[in-house]
Order: structure tokens, then sequence, then C-alpha cells
């Protein structure tokens, strides 16, 4: 076997020792992490989120928050108006059960039905000022899990 050979195969084993390692980390974390509120099993929740608050960044760290439980956001970015105070959860399909869990996953209580099929989304999600990922987390957790350098997540900007 040649040189090249030789390289490729320890790079093939060290990229498999190395996913091993990510996912028993994986596992570990997952099952010392505290329950949050996720997207329903087996069902797909479209969600687009619109800052109505006006406070910089906010859709954009919801997205976030609703991605990482799970749902799937499809847009995010401002409302019409900024003069929203209190944050609202908007069902849009009929389905009040999924607005309460994306409600859920953001700390946020206001949820109401307003199907609008000409959305072709499922939920609504209208950001007031007062929102911050702070107030989503559940009451057994005192921060959100910092990703570790590693994670290739933060590489593409999260």
């Amino acid at each position: 076997m040649n040189r090249t050979g030789v390289v490729l195969g320890l790079l093939g084993i060290a990229a498999l020792a190395g996913a091993g390692v990510y996912a028993t980390q994986t596992a570990e974390m997952s099952a010392d992490a505290p329950a949050r509120n996720v997207a329903p099993a087996g069902q797909r929740v479209r969600v687009e989120v619109l800052n109505a608050g006006g406070v910089a960044g906010r859709a954009r760290a919801a997205t976030l928050q609703l991605r990482d439980a799970g749902f799937d956001v499809v847009n995010f970015g401002n409302a019409a108006s900024f003069g929203r105070d209190s944050t609202a959860v908007i069902d849009r399909i009929g389905r009040p059960d999924l607005a309460r869990a994306v409600a859920g996953a953001l700390g946020v209580e206001a949820v109401t039905s307003d199907p609008d099929p000409n959305l072709f989304v499922d939920v609504t999600v209208l950001l007031g000022s007062e929102w911050s990922a702070e107030g989503a987390l559940n009451e057994t957790d005192e921060t959100l899990p910092e990703r570790e350098p590693w994670d290739p997540r933060g590489w593409i900007g999260r």
C-alpha cells in the first residue's frame, strides 16, 4: 500500500472515531438535559416568525430556538409594523394544538386562532418587544446549552 493510501486510511479511522465520540457526547447531553417543549413527533409544523416589536435580532433568535425544538420555520423577518408590545402565536390552519406547542417552545401564553389558507404556514408568531429567548426556558433550565467549538452548526452562522 502506498503512502497516500495509508494517510487516507488513517483519516477515515479518525473521522469514524470522531463521529463515535460526538454521538456518545450527544446521547449523554440528551439524557442529562431537562425536557424542553418540542414539536409534535412525526408532524411537520410550518412556522413564520415576524418581529412586530422592533427589537433587532428577535426574529432570528426565535427562529433558531424553534428550529432547535424541531419546528420548521419557513419564513422569518419583520412584520408590517413594530408597535406590538406582547407576543402572540396565531393558529393558521385550525389546529390550535400546534400553535400551543409553538407557544410553549417560546415561553408564550397568548394563542389565538385565525385560519388563513393563503399563507401556506401552520402557525404565525408575532414577536412583541417584551419577548426574549430567556423567557422561553423551562423553570428547571438556567441557561441555554452552549455549543462546543467543534460543533459544525456553529460554522454556518449559528
